[in-house]
C-alpha cells in the first residue's frame, strides 16, 4: 500500500516543477508545496489536497483494510 500514492506524488512533482515558483521564482518543492501562493496554479492546489487525503488515507485503521479510494 506504500505505493498507493506515487502516481499522485509524481504528478504533484510534475505540475509543481511547471510553476512559476519554482521556474521563476528559484524555491524548492517543498516551499513551494506548503504554501497557497497566486504563483501555483489551482490544478497543483488540487493535487496536493488529493495527495494529502491519499497519505493520510494510509494511517487511518479503516482506509487500511479497504485500501485508499480512487488514484
Amino acid at each position: 500500500m506504500s505505493k498507493s500514492c506515487k502516481g499522485l506524488a509524481m504528478e504533484l512533482v510534475k505540475c509543481l516543477s511547471e510553476s512559476d515558483c519554482v521556474k521563476v521564482e528559484k524555491r524548492s518543492f517543498r516551499e513551494c508545496a506548503g504554501e497557497k501562493a497566486p504563483s501555483i496554479s489551482s490544478e497543483c492546489v488540487g493535487l496536493r489536497e488529493t495527495y494529502f487525503n491519499c497519505k493520510r488515507g494510509q494511517v487511518d485503521m479503516r482506509a487500511r483494510i479497504r485500501g485508499n479510494k480512487g488514484y
